[in-house]
């Protein structure tokens, strides 16, 4: 069964206490926390203060997802707002294997992002040394986009180089995730799914993580 990670950028914020009770009881994994700066992407999310809030109460693992230049200016502040996984952009690092240090360094579980338009490829000098592989199957910046198909493509090809190097990575989908094309999402590979408007805007969000969760 795949791991699940509801994206917090889709929940109802004037309600985010009872949002993350409601993922603290259902069956999903991870919290999905997506950090943007207006600069990286053109949009502008959240930050330290939320994330610190959200870990007061939730009892799973917070991914946080930095789509931000300069990631390691920020990298010990995320820590200590309470991420478990700190991810960051191959596209924002002139010096990928420095933050990957950075963060493992600090006690998180490290990841790397990779936009839609960036081979899989220029990360084989350092699948080695990170946890999770964030393949963006939309442009990130917003949430609600569809799913880019090109994106089981990559998953397959990074799925082959980690079975060929018997690595530890989980490779985790972020963007355009519904029911309807959970499976072959998964089939191809994947073994996180980050879901933000199939589940918060779901009559019953409960329920959409759980028909996840059995895909």
């Amino acid at each position: 069964m795949p791991l699940i990670a509801p994206s917090i950028l889709a929940c109802n914020f004037l309600r985010l206490e009872d949002e993350c009770k409601m993922i603290n009881e259902s069956q999903a994994d991870w919290f999905h926390l997506d950090v943007m700066d207006g600069r990286f992407v053109p949009n502008i999310s959240f930050g330290l203060p939320v994330i610190e809030q959200i870990k007061t109460v939730a009892t799973k693992t917070l991914d946080v997802h930095l789509m931000i230049v300069e990631p390691e200016k920020y990298a010990a502040d995320f820590k200590a707002a309470g991420a478990d996984i700190l991810t960051v952009h191959i596209e924002a690092c002139n010096h990928l294997h420095r933050n990957i240090q950075q963060i493992k360094g600090l006690g998180m579980k490290a990841g790397v992002a990779v936009n839609p338009h960036t081979s899989v490829a220029l990360l084989d000098d350092v699948l080695a040394d990170i946890d999770v592989v964030c393949l963006m199957s939309v442009n990130p910046g917003f949430g609600g986009q569809k799913f880019i198909t090109n994106t089981l493509h990559k998953i397959s090809k990074l799925k082959d180089r980690i079975l060929q190097r018997n690595l530890n990575v989980l490779i985790e989908i972020d963007g355009g995730v519904t029911l309807e094309n959970a499976a072959q999402i998964v089939n191809a590979g994947a073994d996180v799914l980050v879901a933000g408007n199939t589940v918060f805007k779901a009559p019953n969000p409960t329920d959409a993580i759980s028909q996840l969760k059995r895909i």
